[in-house]
Formats: structure tokens, sequence, C-alpha cells
């Protein structure tokens, strides 16, 4: 089953770029799409290969601050090639 998430992560600490970096580096070196965007990061891929990497680096990247929050949104489907048609 293929499937999009779109995650916002805000580490809510003073130096908040490294952790967000970091995590953006490390699904990048995935294999999966990755898009980015001023507000999110999407992947995308298959659920069962893609879930346990963001088990993996959800956890990595919340260990790497002090306070943080991460959002997530799942879709069922692969959205990487939309494109808006208005």
């Amino acid at each position: 089953m293929k499937i999009s998430v779109e995650l916002t992560l805000s580490p809510l600490q003073e130096h908040f770029e490294a952790p967000i970096i970091n995590f953006i580096e490390r699904l990048r070196d995935s294999g999966h799409t990755v898009l980015e965007n001023p507000l999110s990061t999407q992947i995308y891929g298959d659920y069962d290969s893609l879930m346990p990497l963001l088990q993996t680096e959800i956890k990595t990247a919340l260990e790497s601050m002090d306070n943080g929050l991460l959002f997530m949104k799942i879709v069922k489907t692969d959205r990487s090639d939309y494109e808006p048609h208005f």
C-alpha cells in the first residue's frame, strides 16, 4: 500500500535549526521520495517500508531535542506527482 506522509518538526528550543536539518537529511538518505517546503516535509513510499523508517527517525529526532513537537499526516495514496490544476 502506497502512502504519503507530511511531517512538521518543531523543536521548542533556542537552537532549533540543527534538529530539523538532521531529520530532513536522514529522510533524504532513505531512498524514498522526499519533498520539502518552508512549512513541512513530505515523504512517499510503501507503508511497510516507510513506517519503520519513520519510527526510527522520529525517535532519533525527538531524542536530539530538549522539547519539541512533531505533526504527522498520512494519506493512503502516493501523492508525490500532485500538481495543482487551477
